[in-house]
């Protein structure tokens, strides 16, 4: 694959910068700042040698003269490091060397009680993908089979990399890190919490499925958000004039992780997964919006205990937007009956539906748009593609 222009916009401060394996942290830090000091724990010598004396860095940072910037990769490998960065920010303030610290896992530094450098550190996330991204190189039909992941993507075996990517996830931070006791359960919980993708989450269901109880599934859930490959949204209540639901919605970080997942039978329909895997693309992408947007704004959905459902609605301070998403070819009235009900209660909100269609269309008055040209026009800091 070509060289891609990735659209988030990296802090001049110290930061953090999260985001799930494969994501191309290293990749994007390797070639926006190759004069940086690169310390890569991920190396099994550079690991060794930080962990027996975290002091190092400060050594390495006098021997390289003019340094201005430190990238520590995987951090999270070596959380005592975090303490060297702090006194080192501290003590030689009037140096103003960015520190600029990157990790697939907030496990670790959540555990170790780790305070995240006091506040001196802004936290960004670095997403899969998204298709104003990769431009001509994003193919809609392709893109919900095998997701946004760049080390897919980058792939000559796409699907066989998909395959093993949950394993590297078990194998090299799950199991390697102590994270869960029973690395068996967590693999059964993987692939049980597919089946909640683009769902209301019912942890007791999980575990029933996954034959553990629900205290754990709820432990296994928070370690998979840690772990920064899974998501949850929650319901919006701002003003609510209805009774609304009050479970979260669970996602996988990834359309073609989750479809890696989930396991396929002849109860299965093509239809139930496909469309659980566009509202995955789509939230993903949103998500990746929100993010890389500057302004306060986030991600929820809104569901009445009624049954009416909107997918996605982004909330912030100036930005107001009720998305429904659906996998048709073709729509009709009743697809925009949750949209025009949320609209009743806030009038102040722009609304569209996305769909698997090739035509812009009004039906009652609500906005229907084809889902991949909403996604290849959806750009960070630029009002999202429903006018």
């Amino acid at each position: 694959m070509e060289l891609v222009k990735r659209l988030f916009t990296a802090p001049k401060e110290s930061y953090f910068l999260f985001g799930p394996r494969g994501t191309g942290k290293s990749t994007w830090l390797r070639q926006s700042l190759p004069d940086a000091i690169y310390i890569d724990l991920l190396d099994q010598e550079v690991f060794r040698k930080y962990l027996a004396g975290p002091e190092r860095l400060a050594d390495v940072i006098s021997g390289s003269g003019q340094a201005k910037t430190v990238i520590v990769d995987e951090i999270q490998k070596v959380p005592s490091l975090l303490d060297e960065v702090h006194r080192l920010m501290e003590a030689e303030p009037g140096k103003r060397v960015q520190f600029i610290l990157t990790g697939s896992s907030a496990r670790k530094l959540k555990q170790g009680g780790t305070d995240l450098l006091a506040g001196r550190a802004v936290l960004k996330t670095l997403h899969p993908f998204m298709a104003a991204e990769l431009g001509p190189q994003f193919q809609f039909a392709r893109n919900l089979e095998v997701g946004m992941l760049p080390i897919v993507l980058n792939s000559a075996e796409p699907i066989e990399t998909l395959k093993s990517y949950a394993s590297l996830y078990l194998r090299e931070e799950v199991q390697a890190e102590g994270l869960v006791r029973n690395v068996g359960n967590f693999a059964r919980f993987l692939e049980a919490m597919s089946f909640s993708h683009a769902s209301l989450l019912n942890t007791s269901q999980v575990a029933r499925e996954c034959q553990v109880n629900r205290k754990t599934v709820e432990g296994f859930i928070e370690v998979l958000e840690d772990l920064l490959l899974g998501f949850r949204l929650q319901p919006f209540t701002k003003r609510a004039r209805r009774k609304l639901v009050e479970h979260s919605k669970f996602y996988y970080v990834d359309a073609g992780v989750f479809r890696s997942l989930r396991p396929k039978g002849l109860l299965d329909s093509p239809e139930e997964i496909g469309g659980a895997c566009l509202e995955g693309l789509v939230a993903q992408h949103l998500r990746a919006w929100v993010a890389y947007s500057k302004g306060e704004k986030a991600l929820y959905f809104w569901r009445t205990k009624a049954g009416l459902e909107v997918d996605f609605i982004v909330y912030g301070e100036d930005t107001f937007l009720a998305i429904e998403v659906k996998r048709s070819r073709t729509v009709s009235n009743k697809d925009v009956r949750s949209l025009r009900a949320f609209l009743e209660d806030y009038p102040q909100a722009k609304s569209c539906l996305l769909y698997g269609g090739k035509e812009r269309i009004k039906i009652n008055d609500i906005l229907c748009l084809p889902c991949e040209d909403f996604l290849m026009n959806l750009v960070p800091n630029t009002p999202a593609p429903i006018g």
